[in-house]
């Protein structure tokens, strides 16, 4: 019961990461200023393409079909290969983006008096870590 619950968390948290992803695809600029990381506060942010930003969109969407498949409201048939290493390579991506690359993002950056690093303390390390948590305890439990 418990990794039904944690799974179906996950899933409608990947659903919003992703619908923001497709937001932002499709023209929407809500919260664009703080999702992209920057050198300085008045540095302008990178452009991201909207190939990038639409992959990402797909990924998540996976993502959060993947976790309804492991909470038991989906059924489909995946390959093992996906099943037996998805589950765990997933949680290791947002633990690691937790961690951080020392420099913009994560627990250990030295940049931190941008826009991005203020939502990132405060926002994206708790849900990347949260993400990765929660992840390793659906498949421990």
């Amino acid at each position: 019961m418990i990794t039904m619950i944690l799974s179906l968390i996950l899933s409608l948290i990947f659903l919003i990461l992703a619908g923001f992803h497709y937001y932002w695809l499709f023209g929407g600029d809500w919260g664009l200023s703080h999702v992209i990381p920057s050198k300085t506060k008045e540095a302008k942010t990178l452009d991201i393409p909207k190939f990038a930003t639409l992959i990402v969109a797909l990924g998540l969407t996976a993502v959060a079909l993947l976790y309804l498949l492991k909470s038991g409201m989906m059924n489909f048939q995946l390959p093992d290969l996906i099943l037996n290493y998805g589950y765990w390579i997933i949680p290791s991506i947002f633990t690691l983006r937790a961690i951080g690359e020392f420099k913009y993002v994560g627990f250990f950056k030295k940049i931190k008096d941008t826009k991005f690093a203020e939502a990132d303390s405060k926002i994206f390390v708790p849900l990347c870590f949260f993400i990765g948590l929660v992840g390793i305890l659906v498949q421990v439990i």
